[in-house]
């Protein structure tokens, strides 16, 4: 199908330097490398063309180039990357398609909600990433948590294998259609909030390992496994949208309680 054409200029009408622009999607483990060419041309075929390939095992690859058939641009451009941290370092929304999981508890959005969100904080000047994990095994627990929430598309559930290539298309698509202003039916209540101050994903994960080493150093677990608090402490956080200077000062109160902790321990060690 082609795509919608601006009448007087013959170009499409999603402008390659407007919202789409700042849209990214991430590919973690792709096993088979077809996929990666298959899935360039679905992002292509949709008007969008930053693909973001994390720790791939065959690429580069013939399979990928004939998959692409015609999107080679989109395949040529590709930036690869060993981990998904690094693949949205400077994203202010990053969404995780995947299926239903109670491995982690993340807010779940339907596709044409996650597109929504997507187009109002590309809109807004933020990066965007939607992020596919591996086909067998979707993504992994610790990449479920780089991300603000998931992201399931409603397949047949008593057939909801879906081609990894195929959820890039269903997606890509929806995100067109916000991109194009025709989103249709979305629930407001499930949108992501906009906020133009949001810290970045790098930012964020700063903030996260320093909290991480505070509980540590003031003993908060007892013993106990770190991983539940802190899963709970990460949809806290992620859920407020916290900007730069709220960043700053959560960190100066975590380097106090920090310095505490020490001066506390050497007068014990005394």
């Amino acid at each position: 199908m082609q795509a919608p054409l601006n009448p007087e200029s013959g170009m499409d009408i999603v402008a390659a330097d407007g919202p789409a622009a700042r849209i990214r999607i991430v590919l973690v483990g792709t096993q088979h490398p077809g996929n990666i060419g298959s899935a360039a041309r679905a992002i292509k075929t949709m008007g969008l063309h930053r693909l973001v390939l994390v720790a791939p095992q065959k690429y580069p690859h013939n399979e990928a180039d004939m998959m692409a058939a015609g999107a080679e641009d989109v395949l040529n451009a590709a930036v690869e990357v060993a981990t998904l941290a690094e693949a949205v370092a400077d994203c202010r929304l990053v969404l995780g398609c995947t299926a239903r999981s109670r491995r982690v508890q993340l807010r779940e959005l339907r596709p044409r909600d996650a597109a929504a969100s997507v187009h109002a904080e590309a809109a807004a000047g933020g990066e965007v990433a939607l992020v596919f994990g591996r086909e067998r095994t979707g993504l992994e627990n610790e990449e479920l948590q780089l991300c603000h929430a998931a992201v399931h598309i409603p397949a047949n559930p008593d057939y909801s294998s879906l081609n990894l290539a195929a959820a890039v298309q269903v997606l890509s698509y929806e995100v067109r259609l916000a991109l194009l202003g025709e989103g249709g039916d979305v629930t407001p209540a499930a949108i992501a909030p906009v906020n133009p101050d949001a810290v970045p994903h790098a930012e964020l994960e700063g903030f996260f390992g320093q909290l991480g080493d505070t509980l540590e150093d003031i003993d908060f677990h007892k013993g106990r496994a770190p991983e539940s608090a802190m899963r709970k402490l990460r949809r806290l956080f992620v859920r407020t949208g916290l900007d730069q200077k709220e960043v700053r000062l959560l960190r100066g109160i975590l380097a106090d309680a920090q310095r505490m902790a020490r001066i506390a321990r050497d007068r014990g060690d005394g």
